[in-house]
Order: structure tokens, then sequence, then C-alpha cells
């Protein structure tokens, strides 16, 4: 029963994780419908910011500042010197949904190389912002954090935050529009090209918030979030893509089931059995666990 209870709590840690990296490209993909596969990259260099940071303030939380304002300055930036120019160019057609795309795992590979350019390959460390050692009962420890309930406490916070946005806010309402019905929002004044800049940068500063966290609790490098942008996207599809709950839900269950999987079954299973839970989600609710086909066509 300890095991049981101490692999719960080892997932539920994990769908933190990949919830942070979810809801990040759950808040692209409402604001812009695009699937940003170069999430990864521009957490890892804005984390790289915040580590340059750390290092000479020995300080997670003002780090984590600077990286949540570098994460939003490179997802504006994404936005103006890339989206802009696409989105000009490939008006309809194939080219409208390939080249986001094309684009994206394009840019990702660039980040990449300016990172291990600049600051190398080798693993670097970042201080944790709490402790990483288990709470402690009586005699007994739990593999549960206060450094993982500091992720869980920001995902909750994300969420709440990006939630009240799109649905208490005139930014969250313009998002919508200019995303779902441009030309209809261009006639009702919304600036668009700028809402979606400002959509980009929001998306980036929450992929700084999930980069530094994580690192934190493992290591960063040029490739640390690849896979966590792999386990983040297969979230965000589960739940639905269009739904913030959503992507958590889908993190926790993916979570926690690729940690039983892993526990119990077979650790060389772990990875592929994130798209068979992907697979036979779609399979039985093929707009994801909260998505809708009302919300498609919203």
């Amino acid at each position: 029963m300890q095991k049981i209870l101490d692999t719960l709590l080892i997932g539920i840690s994990q769908g933190s994780i990949y919830a942070l990296m979810s809801l990040a490209l759950v808040l692209v993909w409402r604001s812009t419908r695009v699937v940003n596969f170069a999430q990864a990259g521009q957490a890892v260099l804005s984390t790289y910011v915040g580590f340059e940071i750390a290092s000479r303030t020995g300080n997670f939380w003002i780090s984590l500042i600077f990286a949540v304002i570098a994460g939003a300055l490179i997802g504006a930036a994404v936005d103006v010197l890339l989206m802009r120019v696409l989105f000009k160019h490939a008006t309809s057609g194939p080219a409208l949904v390939v080249a986001p795309v094309i684009a994206t795992l394009g840019l990702l590979g660039l980040i990449r190389s300016i990172v291990g350019l600049f600051w190398g390959g080798e693993y670097r460390s970042i201080p944790a912002p709490a402790s990483k050692d288990g709470f402690t009962f009586g005699t007994t420890t739990i593999p549960f954090s206060p450094l993982n309930s500091v992720i869980v406490a920001a995902v909750a916070l994300v969420l709440i935050a990006i939630s009240i946005l799109f649905t208490r806010t005139n930014l969250g309402l313009a998002l919508r529009a200019s995303a779902y019905a441009p030309e209809i929002a261009r006639l009702a004044g919304v600036r668009t090209s700028q809402t979606r800049t400002i959509g980009w940068a929001i998306a980036g500063g929450v992929g700084g918030v999930a980069g530094m966290l994580i690192t934190s609790y493992n290591f960063l490098s040029p490739y640390s979030l690849d896979l966590l942008l792999v386990f983040g996207f297969i979230a965000a599809v589960v739940g639905g893509l269009e739904s913030m709950v959503g992507a958590v839900v889908g993190a926790m269950i993916l979570g926690i089931g690729l940690t039983f999987i892993l526990n119990y079954v077979n650790t060389s299973l772990t990875f592929v059995s994130g798209f068979v839970v992907l697979i036979i989600v779609l399979l039985v609710k093929p707009d994801g666990l909260i998505g809708s086909r009302k919300g498609r066509r919203a």
C-alpha cells in the first residue's frame, strides 16, 4: 500500500511538471491557432537567462523574474519576426496548416544551436527555491518534497491566472477573437497582429516559469526540455487542446499513468506508453477529455 501511495505522489509530481509545458502550448494554440513546437527551445533559452542571473545573485526568485521577462520577449520576437511573415505569405490551403509546424520545428533547432554556441552542452544547475528532500512524518519519508509543492502551486496559479485572462478580461476576449475569427475581430476594432503578439509573449513567460522550476528540479542543458515538450503536447491533446483545465488533467493522467508503468510494468515502455495513452483517449473521445466540437467551431 505504501508503494502505491509513493508511486501516486511521484506521478502527481511528474504530472505537475508536464502541466507547466502543456499550459504554455494550450495558451499559444488558443491565442493563435499554432502548435508551437519551439516552446521547449524558447523555455530553454529564457532559462539560460535565468541561469546567468542565478549564478550572479544566487537567488532563484530574482532569476525567475528575469527568465519570465526573457521568455515574454522571446515569444513576442518569434511572432513579430517569424509568424507574421509566415502568415502574410501562407494565407490559405495546406500551407497555412503545415507552414507553422515546419517553422516552429526549425526554430527549435536554431535555438538549440544558439544555446549550444553560447553555453555549450554540459549540464548546469539552478538553485532550487525549496528543498528537494521528501517530507518526513515520524520515521516515514514520502517522495514529495517542498519543491514539488512549489511546482504544484505554480501550476495552480498559472491555471487560475490564464483562466481569468480568457474568461474575465477584454484582452482574453480579443485573444480568442483574433484566433478564431480574425476578420470579424478586425472589423470590431481589434488589432489582431498586436493581440497575437501579446498571446505569444504570455506563453513565453509561462515557458520561462516552466523552464526555471523544472531545471531547478533536474538540470539544464540545450536538450533538457525536449522530452517535456513531447509529454506536454500529449497532455494538451489528451485534455482537448482548447482547455486549460484539460491540459492539467491530461498532464496528471499522463504523469500518474507513466509512473505506475515505470514502477510496475517495464521501464523501457515509459516513453511509448505516453503515445498509447494518447491513442486510447482519442479513440474514446476524439476531441479530448475536455474538448468539444462546439469549442472548435467557436
